[in-house]
């Protein structure tokens, strides 16, 4: 077991002796970081399987390929993204030049959620280390068999003085690491309720919190949007790892003069998907639930809802069917993320009865138009709050590291990816130098009516 307070002072003696300083050794750490990972490709596919019961495809691509293109990224670009910011100061500072750097945070601890356990662990880690931050690694305890191959990857791969990683149960763990090993950065990415908890015990100790959590994120079809291929995007993003992703659309509203239409389309393309070859139940491309509680949980919220489509399940292979259900706003189903892979409809007639259904669940972290006018889906992105989507897409606007992704309010604050992590990871450090030739006498006491003239004409 790992003593906090000793990796406090081993990671604090790391950071001040500028282990990490230099760009080189930065870049060191992540090329020998891809490598460990190819050496236990093998295994990590083997654990999500067992965790998750994901497929070969789906766990290369949303899990390790992920992670792969981050420390691309930031190979490719960490000498750009490090490079200090020169300033044109303004006049009231002359005669000086101004630069803002990047400073390292310190220590910093990452805690990740389960239903993504490898890449939700690493990408933070990869932005950690670019930035030249020290880390401690808390992966979820819910996925065992990721856990332990994370924990070889890690010990292998890294010094404790540079990354360490610990196991186990978090609501004992975390507050207990927040005391002993007092991070000066907390990165967390989970549910809204459990990021309230961690940034109250962190502001015990004014930790800044990084918090990546969820919410109900709307998908909305238009009446001229393409149904096929909305049905086809939207049930890609939506039964993607069973539901199970922060960003899948929790739920649907129709443009009433195609619902049936688009039903019809997106029932077929569930079919293609899930259907074809065999039952999802023993689809190798369709994946688990990841624990019985959570199982139970989705089970539950079909209670008193009208199923459309799907609706059975399979208890001990933990699989749901890709479900869509039709229900009201005070159900259960309505009133908390579902994160499962089912999915509920609704109706409506205009822009004003879209505004009201949403209201109910302010800064989703995702947000989601299928339509072909640009006013339409303009006037929608630009009213409500919300962390990042896509029109006429799901999910994507999360692959790309140009971009930021993160939530807003209850969806979560701070954005990572590519430089953005870069810069989540980095304190934004100002510097001004200024030269001793010129001294304004006027600017030191006392003050007269002519310094206060001269500062008024400076600070115009």
């Amino acid at each position: 077991m790992i003593h906090f307070t000793e990796l406090s002072q081993i990671q604090n003696q790391a950071l001040q002796s500028g282990k990490l300083q230099s760009i080189s050794a930065r870049k060191e750490h992540l090329k020998r970081l891809k490598i460990t990972i190819q050496e236990y490709e093998k295994d990590i596919l083997t654990a999500l399987k067992a965790d998750m019961g994901k497929g070969e495809f789906e766990a290369y691509s949303s899990e390790i390929g992920f992670v792969y293109q981050e420390i691309g990224d930031a190979l490719k670009n960490l000498n750009k993204w490090a490079k200090p910011k020169r300033i044109f100061p303004s006049l009231s500072l002359f005669p000086s030049r101004a630069k803002i750097v990047n400073q390292p945070f310190g220590k910093t601890l990452i805690i990740s959620p389960w239903n993504y356990p490898f890449q939700l662990l690493l990408a933070p880690l990869v932005a950690s280390i670019s930035a030249g931050n020290t880390s401690l690694l808390k992966p979820s305890e819910l996925t065992p068999h990721t856990s332990a191959v994370l924990v070889k990857i890690i010990e292998k791969c890294f010094p404790s003085d540079i990354v360490a990683i610990v196991e186990g149960d978090g609501r004992t763990l975390i507050p207990k690491i927040i005391e002993d090993y007092r991070p000066n950065l907390i990165f967390f990415t989970g549910s809204t309720q459990v990021g309230k908890i961690i940034s109250q015990q962190a502001a015990n100790y004014l930790i800044p919190c990084i918090l990546e959590l969820g919410g109900k994120s709307p998908c909305i079809v238009h009446k001229d949007a393409d149904l096929e291929v909305a049905a086809r995007r939207i049930a890609l993003g939506k039964f993607l790892n069973s539901g199970q992703t922060c960003v899948a659309p929790d739920y649907l509203l129709v443009h009433e003069d195609v619902q049936q239409p688009f039903l019809d389309t997106f029932q077929k393309i569930i079919q293609e998907f899930y259907y074809k070859n065999e039952h999802p139940f023993h689809s190798a491309d369709y994946t688990q639930i990841v624990n019985p509680f959570h199982f139970n949980r989705l089970i539950k919220l079909l209670e008193g809802v009208s199923v459309v489509f799907g609706g059975s399940y399979n208890e001990a292979e933990r699989k749901i069917e890709p479900t869509i259900v039709k229900a009201d706003m005070n159900q259960p189903i309505m009133q908390e993320e579902i994160f499962g892979p089912i999915l509920p409809i609704f109706s409506y007639k205009d822009s004003i009865e879209i505004d009201s259904i949403i209201s109910h669940h302010p800064n989703p972290l995702s947000f989601y138009v299928f339509t072909r006018n640009d006013q339409f889906s303009e006037n929608l992105t630009m009213k409500h709050s919300f962390g990042g989507g896509c029109i006429n897409n799901t999910v994507m606007h999360l692959v790309d590291p140009k971009l930021p992704f993160g939530g807003i309010g209850y969806s979560g604050s701070g954005a990572y990816h590519g430089q953005w992590g870069f810069d989540a990871f980095s304190h934004k450090k100002s510097i001004v130098k200024t030269a001793t030739w010129f001294d304004l006498k006027q600017k030191y006491p006392p003050y007269t009516k002519e310094s206060l003239k001269i500062i008024k004409w400076f600070l115009k």
